[in-house]
């Protein structure tokens, strides 16, 4: 990782996953972003202008909130993004730095015409990393996503929280193909030349034609360490413990579970799985069909599911792989899902070797829960009991 120290970040381009060092004194003076740019040193919006006619837009965030998980999936260069009315008692847009506010004007702009969206600020996306307050550049990103409409990129989601009731935004942007952001850029964007002869191929196209240009990274032919396969936080790992000490007794309960695990991951498998027999089951715990389309254009995939309700000390061999990928029939793609991890000599085998299958270990359910809202161990026992009427 390329690194910028404290004494660059007057002077510093922004480049794509560089670490931004900050202060180490153990306030907020140690924010690298005030330095780097010229915005406030707090808060996950930071706007340069007014929130009526902002000219640049810092969006920060920690990457670790259970509850509103901002997440970047960077082989398609989309980042999901969470807005600020993040807690009971506030009305949708009625928010300290208008963060809301900002996002539905915004994504307002971004779908209407070419002088809509030259209203629109470049968003530049930092996430905490490294240690103190240092921060790592995500990218230049503009509102929605090639493959979303105005529907779609910016939803209002109900949360409940003490037993209220409120909404917030979750909003998607497209990280932009822009590995390197000059500050010559910045520097005329404050000027209110935004479309310089400095201006970022990619944004300039947006902006005139609404195309998007994702910053893409596919997935090198490669394989998840055990521990990139277990969860990296205690509430994690406690969250495990409970869905293994559940089904511990009984793992053909466990199989109704992953099955409701897999439709977390893979929403559009069609209609019910349908679950085998306790025993003598061929190599596979359900099976079911995944829809790829929509309407009668729609294709339904064959799919086979195994479940292995594992403690987080044991691994998920070769012989157990083996089975399920000798039972899938032509045309047919496998989902495995398990509290622990992929052992190293099977996962490589499922790589190299190609086979259709979609892992689902113990980190994987993590964050599929806290997608879901079971971020803590009292709804993790409300949800489990849902299988004891199963």
């Amino acid at each position: 990782m390329k690194i910028i120290s404290i004494d660059q970040l007057n002077t510093a381009d922004l480049f794509v996953d560089c670490l931004y060092q900050g202060g180490r004194k153990g306030n907020a003076s140690d924010d690298p972003l005030y330095r780097l740019l010229p915005v406030s040193n707090q808060g996950g919006f930071r706007i340069i202008g007014t929130k009526a006619e902002p000219k640049l837009v810092v969006l920060t965030t920690s990457m670790n909130d259970i509850n509103w998980p901002d997440e970047i999936d960077k082989e398609t260069g989309i980042f999901t993004y969470f807005g600020d009315n993040k807690k009971p008692g506030h009305e949708l847009h009625d928010t300290p730095r208008y963060g809301n506010l900002l996002l539905k004007n915004m994504f307002d702009q971004a779908h209407g015409t070419v002088y809509d969206r030259r209203r629109v600020p470049p968003v530049l996306i930092f996430a905490k990393g490294g240690e103190w307050r240092d921060m790592i550049f995500i990218g230049l990103a503009v509102p929605g996503a090639p493959h979303l409409d105005s529907n779609n990129d910016l939803v209002a989601v109900w949360k409940l929280r003490d037993g209220y009731r409120f909404q917030n935004y979750r909003a998607q942007f497209t990280i932009l193909d822009e590995p390197v952001i000059k500050k010559e850029w910045i520097t005329d964007i404050i000027s209110g030349n935004p479309l310089s002869t400095s201006c970022p191929v990619s944004w300039r196209k947006w902006i005139e034609q609404g195309i998007y240009s994702p910053l893409k990274a596919p997935r090198a032919l490669e394989y998840r360490t055990r521990d990139e396969q277990l969860p990296d936080t205690q509430l994690g790992r406690a969250l495990i413990e409970k869905i293994h000490s559940f089904f511990k007794d009984d793992p053909y309960k466990f199989e109704i579970c992953a099955g409701k695990i897999a439709e977390m991951m893979l929403p559009a498998i069609a209609g019910n799985l349908n679950f085998t027999r306790r025993v003598r089951d061929g190599g596979r715990d359900a099976t079911g069909l995944y829809r790829i389309g929509e309407g009668a254009s729609a294709v339904l995939v064959e799919f086979a599911l195994e479940a292995k309700c594992y403690s987080l000390n044991s691994s998920v061999g070769v012989k157990e792989m083996s089975r399920l990928i000798s039972r899938l029939r032509h045309r047919q793609f496998g989902i495995l899902v398990t509290t622990s991890f992929i052992s190293t000599q099977a996962y490589k085998e499922i790589m190299e070797d190609q086979h259709p299958i979609v892992i689902i270990c113990a980190a994987d359910i993590v964050k599929l829960l806290f997608r879901h809202g079971i971020n803590d161990l009292q709804t993790i026992d409300k949800w489990l009991e849902i299988f004891n009427e199963a």
